[in-house]
Formats: structure tokens, sequence, C-alpha cells
């Protein structure tokens, strides 16, 4: 594990925090709408270029009682860039957050969750803590729900971060059915912030592994 990764604690409850990378895409109303009827609440790391192409969907996530956070403005990987680009980019993107929701972001999850010491360092200047992921359903790769769904519930144990994108349609199609399992087998589903609560420390790297 990196040296500066800290585990997340496995609760006693099992509890499980659903996130989506890349949005808002064209499909982000139709998964607020699934998530809503079944009174589930996510994580929603923002596409900054997109926040500003959609600002209303942004706002309705936040309505709704997700947890937003920044995913940079063009996803670049962070690794390859200079401290004031790596600025630049977060800059831009909480600003635009805060213009459609007037919330101050302090969650961040690299693009590729390329991270290193020196993004850790200045994510942390920021008052920003960065987040990754347990189980990764792979919908960036394969497309399908189906495989989406079987890569979720293979992962998911209590605690889990689970890494998902809006923007694609078969994630979307996916999402109903996993939330259905695991709520038949008893889960909660938490935001990250609500998972992770007062662990949350600028500068941290949170995972489990």
């Amino acid at each position: 594990m990196h040296e500066d990764a800290t585990d997340t604690q496995v609760p006693d409850e099992p509890v499980v925090a659903l996130t989506f990378d890349d949005g808002p895409g064209p499909h982000t109303r139709r998964l607020l709408d699934e998530l809503a009827a079944r009174s589930v609440r996510a994580t929603f790391f923002l596409w900054g270029e997109h926040v500003a192409a959609d600002p209303a969907t942004v706002r309705a996530t936040h309505e709704a009682g997700h947890a937003l956070g920044n995913h940079s403005w063009t996803h670049p990987d962070l690794t390859t860039l200079s401290a004031d680009e790596v600025g630049e980019q977060l800059d831009r993107t909480a600003a635009a957050i805060h213009a459609a929701t007037g919330v101050t972001t302090h969650l961040f999850r690299p693009p590729f969750g390329a991270i290193d010491d020196q993004l850790l360092r200045l994510v942390g200047a920021r008052g920003d803590a960065a987040i990754l992921w347990d189980v990764d359903t792979r919908d960036w790769d394969h497309g399908d729900a189906t495989a989406t769904a079987a890569h979720a519930l293979a992962g998911i144990t209590p605690g889990s971060i689970v890494l998902m994108h809006d923007p694609l349609v078969s994630t979307v199609d996916a999402v109903p059915g996993i939330v259905d399992v695991l709520l038949a087998q008893g889960y909660t589903f938490v935001t990250v912030p609500e998972l992770l609560g007062d662990a949350l420390t600028p500068g941290g790297r949170y995972e489990r592994r």
C-alpha cells in the first residue's frame, strides 16, 4: 500500500458508498431518479467542464442529498502537471461546483486514480482529501450492464467504496439491480463523508485493500 494511504475501518454494520465519476452526463438525471426511488444517497466526483456545461443537473444532484467531489477540470493525469496546473484544474472545478450549488467540497478523486506524494501535498494544502476505492466495476472498460453488476456484487463488503461512471448508459442500467440486491442483503447506502466521518483529513488518501 502507498505509504500515505489510509485504510478505512471496516464498519460493524453493512454499509456501502456508491461513487460515480466523470459526470454530469446525459444519463445522470435517470440515475438520480433510480437512486431517489430507492432512497439511496451516493457521492459524485464531478468533471469540471461537464459541471460548467450542465450546472442544473449538478444542482439537482446536490438537492437530492448526494455528496459532491472534485475530479478535475479536463480529466488529465494530474501527476504529470506542475503545481500551478494542478491548482488551475482543481480551482476551476471547485468554482464551477460552488457556482452551481453553493457547496465548497473537500473531496477529491484523482483522474485514473493516479496519485503521488506531490499531488497529495497539493491536495492537502487545499484542505482536500483524496478518495479512491476498493471495488472497481470496470464499467469504463467493458460498457456492459451485466458485467458492471457482477463486478460490483462480487467485490462489495461492508465499508466498500465502489467506482462507477454515470455518463455510461450501461452503468445507469446496472445500478437498480445492484442496489436492489444489496438492499435485500441488508446494506445501507451512505455518502463518502458519512462512511469516513471524522477520519477525513486534508491530504489523506482513503481506500481499502
